[in-house]
């Protein structure tokens, strides 16, 4: 061996480290593009409900205020405990899916289900708690927004639950290869869209003063 090849062969080999490292750190977009395509997009739309209730909440801070003492915010709090959860479950899901371990992947599901069905069972018992009192979605601009905004979050929440159900039911045969995984992320990433969106109406509807 000469001393060019001393010389050449470990920078070679320092390069083709470096390009592993490289491949490897490659970040990951979990799901298809069109679900960021939607979520981004639902995104936009939640942005412009939140800033058109804090303009008309600065015409009447008085009355949004007052009103906000009618919800329960410890409703509020366990639901947004309960989603938060729910996400770390699915999140783990996913984890476990991608190292093959799927019985753990179906009981994970099974329990981000039941923390969404907690969360929905908790909503309609605020609203009924609403509207046994006599608050309607006409009773002032603080009660329309509540529920247009919850309830157009409760749909997101009811198709989520749709899909942790399909999610569910498909793990229990799912032999996790990359179209598995991949169903499963986007399953994954729209529930943490369900969570985001809560993590700021429950602020913003309980909260702010």
């Amino acid at each position: 061996m000469s001393e060019m090849d001393e010389v050449v062969r470990p920078g070679v080999a320092r390069s083709q480290a470096g390009h592993t490292r490289q491949a490897k750190a490659v970040p990951h977009l979990p799901g298809e593009a069109g679900i960021w395509v939607l979520i981004l997009g639902d995104m936009v739309v939640f942005s412009l409900f939140f800033g058109t209730y804090l303009y008309y909440r600065a015409d009447d801070v008085a009355l949004f205020n007052q009103s906000q003492h009618a919800l329960n915010r410890n409703f509020g709090a366990i639901n947004t405990f309960l989603l938060l959860t729910s996400s770390w479950f699915i999140a783990m899901a996913v984890q476990f899916a991608r190292s093959g371990r799927g019985r753990e992947v179906t009981r994970l599901i099974g329990a981000a289900m039941a923390c969404g069905g907690g969360f929905a069972v908790i909503k309609v018992l605020e609203y009924h708690e609403k509207i046994a009192a006599g608050i309607m979605i006409a009773t002032n601009q603080f009660f329309m927004f509540y529920f247009i905004l919850t309830g157009v979050h409760f749909l997101h929440l009811t198709l989520g639950m749709g899909f942790l159900t399909y999610l569910w039911v498909r793990s229990r045969t799912a032999l996790w290869t990359q179209k598995d995984i991949a169903v499963l992320e986007i399953g994954a990433t729209f529930w943490h869209l369900v969570d985001l969106l809560w993590i700021v109406l429950f602020p913003l509807l309980y909260l702010v003063r």
